[in-house]
């Protein structure tokens, strides 16, 4: 993209006159935007002009008349050279000719710098496609739903009306996938109820298992063991040297020959003391 650069003062004469400042100009007399050309419409002859220069600024050198090329005579207008002093705000006087400008413009043609699309929401699903959990209950609440109030055609106008298709054994689409959902759900009760009732039993079951030991803890604690030990040795006959299935045979706690087994404990107990200070 070519720069634009500022138009070279070819003179350093000027028409002699005080600078002209833009801050006792009307705002739309003249045009100081960034990025475009320096423009004035010239107090004499109110024409647009270019302003020439870079820190200097001054209008371009131009004739009264615009028909010089058609054989006119060529007549210097007073405002050439005119010093141009920029003492005002730019940002400022440019938000307020964009304003005055968007004001101007007529209304049909305004829209805003940045559109905001809204999305139109998406029409509902009708009740017949709607996912939810299909029950008996459910399906034939919707069927009546849609059915009932289409019967009754002798009814105020003013109340509300159903589908006016469904009359008599006919429906429409939405009418007949209501039908069908209701006989289907009707046709799998049975197989559902008893699923539901076996899962209740399994529950049922499960829920003892868990408290079987408590219950036969509780038990246990209540009657005693010796209780249930006496019981028991009651129903069988017991053999020689076993006193109860619970505790097993009649073993001897003591040793036959105490005397023998003091002497072995003290041997043992002197073969212990003379490793123990090599081991340490």
């Amino acid at each position: 993209m070519p720069r634009i650069r500022p138009g070279r003062v070819r003179t350093k004469h000027t028409n002699r006159r005080a600078a002209l400042l833009l801050s006792k100009m009307a705002p739309e007399d003249y045009n100081v935007r960034p990025g475009e050309v320096k423009s004035i419409a010239c107090p004499d002859c109110r024409t647009w002009r270019r302003i020439m220069g870079d820190t200097v600024l001054k209008i371009r050198e131009h004739c009264i008349s615009d028909k010089v090329a058609e054989g006119e005579k060529h007549i210097t207008c007073p405002g050439s050279d005119q010093l141009v002093v920029i003492d005002i705000d730019v940002q400022r006087w440019q938000a307020q000719q964009n304003r005055l400008l968007r004001d101007a413009m007529p209304q049909e043609n305004r829209r805003a710098a940045q559109q905001f699309y809204k999305p139109l929401p998406a029409p509902a699903a009708p009740v017949s496609r709607m996912n939810t959990k299909i029950t008996l209950e459910s399906a034939r609440q919707a069927y009546l739903a849609h059915r009932t109030r289409s019967v009754g055609r002798g009814r105020s106008a003013a109340g509300p009306q159903g589908c006016i298709r469904c009359v008599g054994g006919r429906h429409c689409t939405d009418g007949a996938i209501l039908a069908r959902r209701y006989v289907l759900a009707l046709q799998a009760e049975p197989a559902r109820r008893e699923a539901r009732e076996q899962l209740e039993r399994q529950e049922q079951r499960a829920a003892r298992k868990q408290s079987a030991p408590a219950v036969r803890k509780a038990q246990w604690a209540k009657h005693g063991g010796t209780e249930v030990e006496k019981a028991n040795n009651r129903c069988t006959q017991r053999t020689s040297g076993t006193v109860s299935e619970f505790r097993g045979p009649d073993l001897p706690m003591l040793p036959q020959d105490i005397e023998a087994h003091n002497r072995r404990q003290a041997e043992l107990g002197r073969q212990y003391a003379r490793k123990t200070p090599s081991t340490a």
